[in-house]
């Protein structure tokens, strides 16, 4: 039987940071441009820190180009362990469980598929004591919509580890837009509501499966291992 994989979102579905990383967007935007922050209303759930940042850019008029995103993006990772660091994030119930009982043999493989940047993607579970379940990622550096990063983490899997049943492979999120990625390859997907979505918003999206946090770690183990 083909090896199983699980892919798993950061925000919202391993862990909540306490506006850590939207706080260090902002401290990084008014270091690198000196720019006062507006009140504004950029959707970040779901999405990919690319886009994230070309909205922010573009509501305090920064004109977007390749060298001042990635100054702003190394700015941010300079600052964004403080705000951790000081910040109110904490890991959601029942997720070291649920990862340590995924992990707990060689039959199975844990990575990340994240719309953070790959650094602080690994900042932030690094931060919280996880990174070492996770052996693999697919990061949003280089992808606006997140179906894209999908297609990215399957093509790294196969590149990894040869050819994959994408009906081997979960995807673990809180977001719409999680199951959307996940149906863009054809994977199966387990939605938590432990985000910003309702059980009742992400039932509409027809998912897999569906549950409201990992609390009940023996039911999730068992539905990612069905």
């Amino acid at each position: 039987m083909a090896t199983p994989t699980y892919l798993f979102d950061i925000d919202g579905t391993l862990l909540s940071s306490g506006r850590a990383g939207q706080q260090a967007m902002e401290e990084a935007l008014r270091l690198e441009f000196g720019v006062e922050l507006l009140e504004y209303e950029i959707p970040t759930a779901g999405r990919t820190d690319r886009a994230i940042i070309s909205d922010l850019f573009a509501w305090h008029g920064v004109a977007m180009t390749e060298e001042r995103f990635g100054s702003f993006r190394d700015r941010y990772f300079s600052v964004l362990p403080s705000f951790l660091e000081n910040g109110t994030g904490a890991i959601l119930p029942g997720v070291r469980e649920i990862l340590s009982g995924l992990t707990e043999t060689s039959n199975e493989r844990t990575g990340l598929m994240t719309g953070n940047f790959e650094a602080s993607g690994w900042l932030k579970v690094r931060h919280f004591a996880i990174d070492h379940y996770f052996s693999f990622g697919t990061f949003g550096d280089h992808h606006v919509h997140r179906d894209e990063l999908a297609c990215r983490a399957y093509e790294n899997l196969h590149a990894l580890h040869g050819p994959v049943d994408p009906q081997r492979i979960w995807v673990i999120g809180d977001t719409p837009a999680d199951v959307q990625c996940a149906r863009a390859i054809g994977a199966r997907v387990l939605a938590v509501a432990t985000g910003r979505y309702s059980f009742e918003e992400l039932r509409t999206t027809c998912p897999d499966a569906l549950v409201e946090d990992f609390s009940q770690t023996d039911r999730v183990l068992e539905i990612l291992r069905y």
